[in-house]
């Protein structure tokens, strides 16, 4: 892919969000790595060192601390976007709803990526659902011309209102890809203070009145939703039957009725709030609504009243017209209209030769040593014993042939969880966590774990890179680790570190037994390099002080 070049590009969504964001007169980007979000950061990163841009940002701890970082430059009156998975927006909530009311002054984008389905994610949530909790303006492409477009107008909009914009992508448009035509650079802004400091103080004096300024917006939100071109309304005919649309599943619309959407009055939808207006113009013209959306039926349930609103029938997820969990496809849209389905073609032992391969851990991974070493010792324990588990590569040793942990809930919850159950009686408690993890959100619990003097056992498993992402680097790693765990307060005679090795097994099983032993905290810190990454392990451990900036 090459930046420069003036013509189309074949670009993925994620591609697309990062050139809009480089066009836009980006001045500095924050993120967290997780699927279906990670290609953000990653190409904003590669444009801006090929085109020699000043664009400063990381690969920050977490997303709390990456929408924090955000906000600071938009304090400063420049332009910043931060992009993180659905998931990670729940990190980023604080902050998140907090910004809503101080209101921003430089353009603040925040890029969440949903993931219908759970591709490779604990929950299907819908991020639009914050935008309207923290009543800011939210942008849902359809196409990856739209996630270029709507990136670019996404600071515009923050700029003009003051406030921070969601720009809302889903994980088959970002990981897909299509042809992008750019628009002119826009230089960046200079960096200007924001006037007016007491906007930023959320005491309780300043943010009652922010709050107020906040709902004074909704107005011209509205305004703003209703006048948008994306929010197209086409009344085709008085008592036809009608289509409420938004965002990709356009797209699997088009394809499953095709010329047949003549004989529909039509509302698609990408920005919101809501248009109202619209909508009521849909339901007065309409016998019923068929409401077609990716992720939970978010507007259905406005539109419908939860189902309670009698006037106008409404069909979609609550109805059971589709269905409530997975990705929608052009398939499951023909059911819902009554348009028969082209039948699958059958091949004849076709099953047997594609079989479905589930994921697991590569080849000689240091995860699989240290699991293996903890099931050893474990197993002279009985089969009650259970090991609180992480979000991370590791978090596929729950499969077969491992079976070596026993929950995974979400970032950082292991340790949290292994405090718990040995305060309901559990002993031992055993729990594992990755290095990248750790400093996500392993460091509270951790330090919980000290000032309770509770007898947990925690196994840090440190592979000097984020793997499961694709190799992003850790905010820690090697001695940081150890002085990190110190400097929270576990004594160092019980912060062991073990090379998860098959020749190093003996030893490795001898600290954990001996760590058993012992009626407190222990911290087993289990260091081998990723052997996928190696080559980039050792590229980062070379170039340190770089591995984090955009650009220098």
């Amino acid at each position: 892919m090459d930046p420069t070049a003036p013509d189309d590009q074949i670009l993925l969504g994620d591609e697309a969000v990062a050139r809009g964001a480089i066009d836009a007169g980006l001045s500095a980007a924050y993120a967290y790595p997780g699927t279906p979000s990670t290609e953000i950061f990653q190409t904003l990163q590669a444009q801006a060192r090929a085109l020699g841009l000043p664009v400063q940002g990381l690969w920050s701890t977490n997303e709390k601390v990456a929408l924090e970082e955000g906000v600071g430059v938009s304090y400063a009156g420049r332009r910043a976007l931060v992009a993180m998975k659905h998931v990670g927006l729940n990190v980023a909530a604080d902050p998140f709803m907090n910004v809503a009311v101080s209101g921003t002054h430089g353009g603040l984008v925040v890029v969440v990526a949903d993931d219908p389905g759970m591709h490779s994610s604990q929950n299907e949530q819908d991020s639009r659902f914050f935008a309207d909790f923290a009543m800011v303006p939210c942008l849902e492409p359809a196409d990856q011309q739209q996630c270029y477009d709507f990136t670019r107008e996404a600071f515009e909009l923050s700029e003009r209102l003051q406030l921070p914009v969601l720009l809302r992508l889903v994980t088959r448009l970002a990981h897909s890809r299509s042809a992008v035509r750019a628009g002119t650079r826009r230089a960046p802004n200079d960096a200007h203070w924001v006037p007016d400091p007491d906007r930023f103080t959320l005491i309780p004096a300043n943010a009652r009145r922010a709050y107020a300024a906040l709902v004074d917006k909704q107005a011209a939100l509205q305004d703003w939703s209703a006048s948008h071109a994306v929010n197209r309304l086409q009344i085709t005919g008085q008592g036809r039957p009608g289509i409420l649309v938004s965002g990709i599943a356009w797209n699997y619309l088009v394809e499953a009725l095709g010329e047949d959407l003549a004989g529909y009055n039509l509302l698609r939808i990408g920005a919101y709030p809501l248009p109202v207006a619209r909508i009521r113009e849909l339901l007065d013209a309409s016998s019923e609504v068929t409401v077609v959306e990716e992720g939970y039926p978010f507007i259905e349930r406005q539109v419908s009243a939860l189902g309670l609103m009698r006037e106008r029938r409404i069909l979609g997820k609550l109805s059971g017209a589709l269905p409530r969990t997975g990705e929608l496809n052009q398939d499951l849209v023909r059911r819902a209209f009554g348009r028969p389905v082209a039948p699958v073609l059958q091949v004849p032992g076709l099953a047997a030769v594609l079989a479905p391969r589930p994921p697991r851990l590569c080849d000689k991974c240091p995860h699989t040593d240290t699991y293996l070493a903890i099931k050893e010792v474990i197993a002279e324990l009985g089969e009650d014993v259970r090991v609180m588990g992480d979000i991370g590569c590791y978090s596929l040793g729950t499969l077969e042939p491992l079976r070596a942990i026993h929950s995974c809930l979400c970032m950082g919850s292991s340790i949290g969880m292994a405090i718990g159950a040995a305060h309901a009686g559990m002993s031992p408690a055993l729990c594992v966590i990755g290095d990248g993890t750790f400093t996500h959100s392993g460091l509270a619990p951790l330090l919980d774990a000290v000032q309770a003097k509770v007898n947990i056992k925690v196994f840090i498993l440190d592979n000097s890179i984020v793997a499961m992402t694709g190799g992003q680097p850790t905010a820690a790693t090697d001695e940081q680790v150890v002085d990190l765990v110190a400097g929270l307060g576990v004594p160092r005679a019980h912060i062991r570190v073990v090379e998860p090795t098959r020749h190093q097994k003996d030893h490795t099983v001898a600290v954990i037994r001996q760590e058993l032993a012992y009626e407190g905290l222990s911290v087993i810190i289990a260091r081998r390099a990723c052997v996928t990454y190696a080559k980039e392990i050792k590229a980062l451990r070379h170039a340190r002080g770089d591995i984090a900036v955009v650009t220098e």
